[in-house]
Formats: C-alpha cells, sequence, structure tokens
C-alpha cells in the first residue's frame, strides 16, 4: 500500500514501515492508542495520512520538525522513516501514549526521535515545522503552538503549521487566510478515506 503511493523508498524504508505495521497492533493490545477499527486500516488511516505531508513538501535535511498531540506517534513517526536526516520532537501530554511512541521508536532504531510528555505551551525550543493531525480547533492550536516556530528559513515552503484535518473548517481558518494554502489529500490518494481531508499550511 505505502510502496504504491511511494515508489522510491530505499529498502531500509520498506523495511521500517512493514515492521511499524506489525509493532502498532501488538502495543494497541497492551496500551490502547489508536481505536479498534482503525488498527486493521493502520496503513490508510494513519501511515499514509500521515505521508501526506511528505506528499506536499519535502524536507530540507537538518529541519527540526515537532508533532504536537502525536497521540500514538502520528504523523512523527511516518514521517520520521521518509525523512531520517531531519529531527522530529514527539510531543503528547499523556504519558502512555509517550511510552509507546518511545518504544516503537526505539524498536525501529529511530534516532532522529525524541518523545517527550509535556504540553506545547512549555516547550522553550524553536522548530521548522509544528505538525499535527486535527487535536483542536485550528485556532487554538495555532495560539498553543505559534511560538515554536523559528524564523530562519531553510526549506522550499514557508515555516510554520502543518495540519491534517478532515470535514468542514472554512469559518476556523478564516482569521488566517491570507498564509495559508489548503490541498485535499483526493490529490494525492484514491482511497474513500480522503475524501473529505485536507492539509493546512499556515505559514508564520
Amino acid at each position: 500500500m505505502i510502496n504504491k503511493y511511494f515508489p522510491n523508498l530505499n529498502s531500509k524504508q520498506v523495511e521500517l514501515f512493514n515492521k511499524l505495521e506489525a509493532l502498532y497492533p501488538e502495543w494497541n493490545e497492551r496500551i490502547n492508542v489508536i481505536s479498534r477499527k482503525d488498527i486493521d486500516e493502520l496503513a490508510v488511516r494513519h501511515i499514509l495520512h500521515s505521508l501526506a505531508i511528505a506528499k506536499y513538501t519535502n524536507f530540507t535535511p537538518g529541519t527540526r520538525i515537532i508533532d504536537v498531540g502525536t497521540g500514538g506517534g502520528f504523523p512523527g513517526i511516518p514521517l520520521a522513516i521518509m525523512f531520517p536526516e531531519c529531527e522530529f520532537h514527539l510531543v503528547d501530554s499523556i504519558g502512555k501514549k509517550i511510552k509507546v511512541v518511545s518504544t516503537i521508536a526505539e524498536e525501529l532504531g529511530l534516532s532522529n526521535v525524541k518523545a517527550q510528555q509535556i504540553r506545547s505551551e512549555n516547550v522553550k525550543d524553536k522548530y521548522d515545522f509544528v505538525v499535527s493531525r486535527a487535536v483542536t480547533a485550528f485556532p487554538r492550536f495555532v495560539s498553543l503552538t505559534r511560538h515554536l516556530i523559528d524564523k530562519k528559513q531553510i526549506n522550499a515552503i514557508g515555516n510554520g503549521i502543518l495540519y491534517l484535518k478532515g470535514g468542514d473548517f472554512e469559518e476556523e481558518v478564516k482569521p488566517f487566510i491570507k498564509n495559508i494554502s489548503t490541498t485535499d489529500l483526493t490529490s494525492y490518494y484514491e482511497e474513500d478515506f480522503f475524501e473529505t481531508k485536507k492539509l493546512i499550511h499556515l505559514t508564520l
């Protein structure tokens, strides 16, 4: 499934994605971080969904990315496999989720991933991008994370927030309309799951 949309993966990345698909059901039995319904659709609903960001942009080596409200490690872990030369900081306020994320990153040997139980408003470091999968209403998310964005640009797209969201959110993004681009994920993927899914890029 992943090879279908990312045919240029190297053998190491293929191996890691295969391992990832095996690890999550195993861990989910112990600590429930993904709904039972979704675990059967892991490749589409979690891995490919996360990798929509990799369809949108190719991060420059050395890019620093923070995944806020990472939950079970999405989109951070799939992106860390895709961009091994970038640094990923995965944060969540719930300890059991971070435990799963840390263990999976360790079992995959992802030295470019750091997982931490902390609220985004308490993070002091700067990053090129904040990534997330719809953890709250967009204006609130922006207010909680905009302090994390570094001013120095090293990527082809502007530093800021890359936010994966479904449904109708026109009202939510109105205050930011001049600095936003929205991409329908159906332009990347053909599965029905992506029909209402979008990627918001807010340049800050």
